[in-house]
This record gives C-alpha cells, structure tokens and sequence, in this order.
C-alpha cells in the first residue's frame, strides 16, 4: 500500500495528502474510455509523486501491450507515445524526481518484457527526456515555476506539446497559462478573462484561420523528428 502522508510537517506546510490507489482506480474507472486510450491527454496539476499518473501509465501500456505484443518495434513507438500525453505539476522538488523516476521505472518494466532482445538505449533516453518536459516543478494555482525551496518565481510552467506524425514527433512548447485561458475563452476570443491575458496581444496569441478564435503562440517550434532522436532537442 502507498503511504499517504511523508510528515505531519508536509501535511502542515503544503497540505500534502497522497491519494489511496483505491481512490485513484476509482476515480479513474469513471473515464475508462480515456485512460485505455493511448493517445488521451492527462494533466495532473499537483501530482505529488504520481498516484494518478502512474495507473494511468500502467493502463495505457496494458492496452498497447494487447495491442502490439508481437511487434517489439511497434510496442516500442505506442509506449513512448503514451508518455508523452502524460503531464504533471508539482510544488515540491523530491515528489518531481520521485515521480518521474517512478513513471519511468513503470515504462522501462513493461518495455523491457516487450522487446527483450530489441532493446534500444536510446529509446531509454528519449523515456527520460520526455518524463523531464512533461513532470515539472511548478504552482498550480499562480502557474509560476517554483524555485527549489518551492517558492514562485517570474517564469510561467512550460510545457512541451507532442505531436505524433508516423514515427516523428514534432515538439512545440507553450505556456500553460495561455493555454488553460484559451480554454476558458472559447466563447470570448477578444476579451481578458481567467489569468487576466490580454487575447489581442500579438506576441503571445495568433488568430486561428479555421475557428477564427485567440490561440496561443508556440514559444519554441522545432521540425518534426523521429522519436528516438528527440532528445536532440534539448
């Protein structure tokens, strides 16, 4: 059984109650038809050492387990491609590292009993790198980076988009507060709303040519790549 609570000083300071697993199953049972799908999106905004993002890792590899088991090669893209919809923010360094240690350790178990002899290192790394993008160290509330004694800093959470085209991934990145206030301004593209954006500013927004709506600008745009040799793209 995971332990719920690390310190009374934890619980005091910053809150910190895990989650039990029969909670998280049950709570993830609701959205069955997402979680035993690869390619869901999942962001857990304060994540801790990643109760819910673990089971939902575990239930995206068991479906392409079943999906891939007799192509190594293909078990091998569908399990990084579930990584890479996996997202998390946490406010306490150690749970980070915990977590995507523990994310990782889940990946690397079920990759190594799929392809054996088929191993590719590099594909390690591409697990990790992918994990240190999308598992980051940040205030949900305010949407700031946080410093190592957990304080906020001026810097926005940054997370890496991963778009899947065949065997290549193309990585954009964007500022999660722009992207939860274009979420909430669907209805209202010329407004200032949730986080107080101005959506007209032409450095952070462009106008979507189809819906014709505020979306967030890309920071940094990178050409699309096989997905082992992303980490190229420090």
């Amino acid at each position: 059984m995971e332990q719920q609570v690390k310190s009374k000083k934890r619980v005091a300071d910053h809150g910190e109650v895990f989650t039990a697993e029969r909670e998280v199953n049950a709570m993830l049972d609701l959205v069955k038809q997402e979680t035993d799908r690869i390619g869901s999106r999942f962001l857990e905004p304060a994540c801790g050492n990643g109760n819910f993002l673990a089971e939902i890792l575990r239930r995206k590899l068991a479906v392409a387990e079943r999906g891939y088991k007799r192509s190594p090669a293909d078990f091998q893209m569908w399990s990084i491609y579930a990584l890479t919809d996996l997202y998390g923010v946490e406010l306490l360094t150690d749970n980070v590292i915990e977590c995507r240690e523990r994310l990782y350790q889940i990946w690397n178990t079920a990759y190594s009993s799929a392809c054996k002899k088929e191993i590719d290192e590099e594909v390690r790394r591409v697990a990790k790198f992918i994990l240190e993008k999308n598992i980051l160290c940040g205030n949900a509330l305010s949407l700031k980076q946080v410093n190592e004694s957990g304080q906020d800093t001026d810097e926005p959470i940054i997370f890496a988009e991963w778009g899947q085209i065949g065997t290549k991934l193309k990585r954009r990145d964007f500022r999660l507060d722009l992207l939860l206030e274009a979420e909430a301004s669907k209805e209202k593209p010329k407004e200032v709303s949730l986080f107080g954006n101005d959506l007209t500013d032409t450095d952070n927004w462009m106008i979507d040519p189809e819906t014709h709506k505020s979306i967030p600008k890309p920071i940094r745009e990178f050409e699309p790549k096989d997905y082992r040799r992303i980490w190229e793209d420090a």
